[in-house]
C-alpha cells in the first residue's frame, strides 16, 4: 500500500504565506514526478506545480514568482512553498506522485486526501 500524506493548510490572510508538506510512505521502489494541485468549489481540479525526480519543475502561469516547488528524494517528500496568497486562491490541495511500488511493476498514479487552504481576512 503506497499513502501520500499531506500536511499545512488553514487559513491565512491575502497576502500571506503557507507550506504545504506531503509525504510518500508505504511499498514505494521508486517515485518519478511528484507535484500539487488544487480544486475551488464549483471548478475543475488544475496543476500547480509539479517536479521531475531530477529537480525539474513545471509551475502555473497564474503562480510563477509566488509559490515553490521542492522535494526531498530520500525521505520521499514534497513541498509547496506559497507567498503572497490571494482570496481566489482558496481550494483543497491534492498531492500527487507517480509511484513504482516494486521494481516488477510500472508507474501508479496516487492522491493524498486533500488539505484545505482558506485564504481570507
Amino acid at each position: 500500500q503506497v499513502q501520500l500524506v499531506e500536511s499545512g493548510g488553514g487559513l491565512v490572510q491575502p497576502g500571506g504565506s503557507l507550506r504545504l508538506s506531503c509525504a510518500a510512505a508505504g511499498s514505494i521502489f521508486s517515485i518519478n514526478d511528484m507535484g500539487w494541485y488544487r480544486q475551488a468549489p464549483g471548478k475543475q481540479r488544475e496543476l500547480v506545480a509539479a517536479i521531475t525526480s531530477g529537480g525539474t519543475t513545471n509551475v502555473a502561469d497564474s503562480v510563477k514568482g509566488r509559490f515553490t516547488i521542492s522535494r526531498d528524494n530520500a525521505k520521499n517528500t514534497v513541498d509547496l512553498r506559497m507567498n503572497n496568497l490571494k482570496p481566489e486562491e482558496t481550494a483543497v490541495y491534492y498531492c500527487n506522485a507517480k509511484i513504482r511500488p516494486v521494481p516488477t511493476r510500472g508507474f501508479f498514479e496516487y492522491w493524498g486526501q486533500g488539505t484545505q487552504v482558506t485564504v481570507s481576512s
